[in-house]
């Protein structure tokens, strides 16, 4: 029991150490000693910051697509800026992408999508912008399209 009182002390007053020891007694087996509150929520809010990761990530390139197609008036002297942050958009997202993640945008696109709408709106003021996505998470994803 001291082990566990100690581990949750570590939470408070020194993180790191607290990783460490944690890590520690997983790989030990040591499963009496972890501390599973702190692990818990440590957890949950590794995957949250995932989601939002992978969210943001998808934001900025649906962003930049709409930019690309719809601001015309901006296209001659932006469409290689935008397309090369799409790229990049693009690689950072593909990277990581697990199927849960994948699961995860697709069950909050049309959410995803008009969560940021209205930034758009505001930056550009066009009136053109479609209420819905126009484009598949497919397309999105994939590397050589552009709208």
């Amino acid at each position: 029991m001291t082990a566990i009182i100690d581990i949750k002390t570590l939470y408070e007053s020194n993180y790191l150490q607290w990783l460490e020891e944690t890590i520690k007694c997983l790989k030990n087996r040591q499963l009496a000693d972890v501390d599973y509150e702190n692990l818990i929520e440590e957890l949950q809010d590794l995957a949250k910051n995932e989601k939002r990761r992978v969210r943001s990530l998808l934001e900025q390139i649906i962003r930049h697509l709409l930019l690309y197609q719809y601001w015309d008036l901006e296209k001659p002297r932006n469409a290689n800026h935008w397309a090369a942050k799409i790229i990049s958009f693009r690689n950072q997202l593909n990277e990581d992408l697990s199927a849960n993640l994948r699961n995860h945008l697709e069950d909050n696109f049309n959410i995803i999508y008009s969560n940021f709408l209205d930034y758009v709106n505001a930056k550009t003021q066009l009136t053109n912008l479609p209420e819905l996505c126009p484009y598949t998470l497919e397309q999105i994803l994939d590397k050589n399209w552009l709208p």
